[in-house]
């Protein structure tokens, strides 16, 4: 079979919490026609699977949603500030999630990815990724930056809220009263991944500090406390546009005029590339 050279997570520095939540690369062979490579085996199927079937669906509560969003944000902030060279994904997807029995979150599939030299921020390469999930400003430009796999997270993070109809309504059985704030933190941070502009989203690192910080409050009033001198309401909200969410009898959303572009090409993008 050639020469095996075992390898670790991609870029490792240490052990960031990161790691644990990238599909581990055991090694790879060079010596045939097409490499061989080698990685763990992730028992579960992926993100896509449990929450686009409604058998699945239904035992993602929203406690295990919010651990996996938490999981896919620390292993995409890792890629982009951790590791000796920052990595772009540049194909975040829900089908390149996958979970294991205890629903932890794996981020795979590293074939479209690119490194960034220490020297650059972006890129200027051919488009590539999947409709749905791809940045527009990335597909304008060419311009490849790691707010293009912010913007992939914001739409994985809306299927999480909202399964096959993206940013439409809140899957009922994952809303309760005692988590309707968290869900529209939640929506307003999807809603800042998805804004059209890149310089507009937050950085993984961000996202992924927000993230981990709910993950924490599950049982605390979110808007009752300070973080870093700020209210973490106020740190979600920091865009002119908001994501506002009324749960109620039924759920509904709305939007600004400027959003509804963006939202329309999302859904159709979902419909028809997913």
């Amino acid at each position: 079979m050639g020469a095996w050279h075992p390898r670790g997570p991609v870029g490792t520095l240490g052990v960031p919490i990161g790691t644990w939540n990238v599909v581990k690369l055991f090694g790879c062979c060079l010596e045939t026609e097409v490499p061989l490579l080698v990685y763990e085996f992730i028992t579960n199927g992926t993100l896509s699977n449990h929450v686009h079937d409604k058998s699945l669906s239904s035992l993602l509560s929203w406690e295990k949603r919010l651990k996996i969003a938490t999981e896919i944000a620390g292993a995409l902030a890792y890629l982009h500030s951790s590791t000796s060279i920052s990595i772009i994904h540049r194909d975040v997807k829900t089908t390149n999630i996958l979970l294991d029995d205890d629903y932890t979150a794996k981020v795979a599939n590293f074939g479209a990815s690119r490194l960034v030299p220490l020297d650059q921020t972006q890129l200027n390469t051919l488009v590539q990724g999947t409709l749905g999930y791809l940045d527009p400003e990335y597909m304008q430009t060419s311009q490849l930056t790691e707010k293009s796999d912010v913007y992939s997270f914001g739409v994985v993070m809306a299927e999480l809220l909202t399964e096959d109809r993206l940013l439409q309504i809140l899957e009922d059985h994952i809303v309760s009263e005692g988590n309707i704030e968290q869900l529209k933190e939640i929506a307003n941070l999807a809603e800042r991944c998805l804004s059209l502009r890149g310089e507009d989203r937050p950085f993984m690192k961000e996202v992924a500090k927000v993230l981990e910080r709910l993950r924490s409050m599950e049982k605390t009033p979110l808007g009752n406390i300070n973080v870093d001198g700020e209210k973490t309401e106020y740190l979600l909200s920091a865009t002119s546009h908001s994501f506002n969410i009324d749960v109620g009898t039924g759920c509904s959303t709305s939007t600004t005029a400027d959003y509804d572009s963006i939202r329309e090409q999302v859904l159709k993008f979902v419909e028809d590339g997913r």
